[in-house]
């Protein structure tokens, strides 16, 4: 398959996972607690399954997927592989905010070269292939090219997590800056507004696993931003338990 296939075919599946978090969100839901006390619904599991069972039968790749590591089954990656968070920004759908993803990436080299974001609650879905270019579908509309911009004279756009909004190591962090405003939202869908040219800047000091990072980095470079590790370098893949160090997301600079 060729990375336009792949791509068609993570578009593909994001879409069907987030058929299955709205039904399930419609139905009502429970909220249950992993291992590392972070919040886990059966909209994860089902939209898990559409994804992996999808990837598996359409592209002879491995597939690394969150609930299946924290079940205890982790496949060898490789030089190449899938990065899948089923439901990203759990806490924000099971407290009723519309700000959850659907993330499918793929990992090759040690890179996220594609990736697909999906915003079931917003119906859209955003996705990239690294040195190609990026899209956004919005509902039954067709796609539409999306870019990075370069940040306003008047200062830049932030982006930063919801579950770190009172962390003083952030506001202190971002005193460095010249910032216009900062907007505080759960999961991937901070990267997307980086990419498609609504804002110009999301830091993360807090954790993050690559499964929550694949897919929207792939989307926001292939748009012509970057994400960058506190040293400057390109953030990679490959690291041991999956971990991401502290990094930095850059529209156009």
């Amino acid at each position: 398959m060729t990375d336009n296939d792949l791509l068609r075919l993570a578009v593909k599946l994001v879409a069907a996972a987030s058929v299955e978090i709205l039904a399930v969100q419609r139905a009502g839901f429970s909220v249950q607690s992993k291992e590392d006390s972070s919040p886990v619904t059966l909209a994860d599991m089902r939209a898990e399954k559409v994804i992996v069972d999808g990837l598996r039968a359409g592209a002879k790749i491995p597939v690394i997927a969150e609930e299946e590591v924290a079940a205890g089954k982790v496949t060898a990656g490789g030089d190449e592989y899938w990065l899948v968070d089923p439901l990203d920004g759990t806490r924000e759908f099971a407290a009723g905010r519309p700000e959850f993803a659907v993330n499918i990436g793929l990992v090759r080299g040690g890179r996220a070269v594609l990736g697909a974001v999906a915003s079931p609650a917003t119906d859209e879905i955003f996705y990239g292939i690294v040195g190609v270019g990026a899209w956004k579908t919005s509902g039954p509309a067709g796609p539409v090219a999306i870019s990075a911009r370069r940040p306003p004279s008047a200062g830049l756009t932030v982006m930063a997590s919801r579950h770190y909004k009172d962390d003083p190591a952030l506001s202190a962090f971002l005193d460095q800056y010249n910032i216009a405003s900062v907007t505080n939202i759960g999961s991937a869908l901070k990267f997307c507004a980086l990419a498609e040219g609504r804002a110009d800047f999301y830091p993360r000091l807090g954790r993050t696993m690559e499964w929550d990072t694949a897919a929207p980095q792939a989307v926001l470079e292939a748009a012509g931003g970057a994400v960058l590790t506190m040293d400057g370098a390109p953030m990679g893949y490959g690291k041991e338990g999956f971990e991401n160090p502290h990094f930095l997301c850059w529209g156009l600079r």
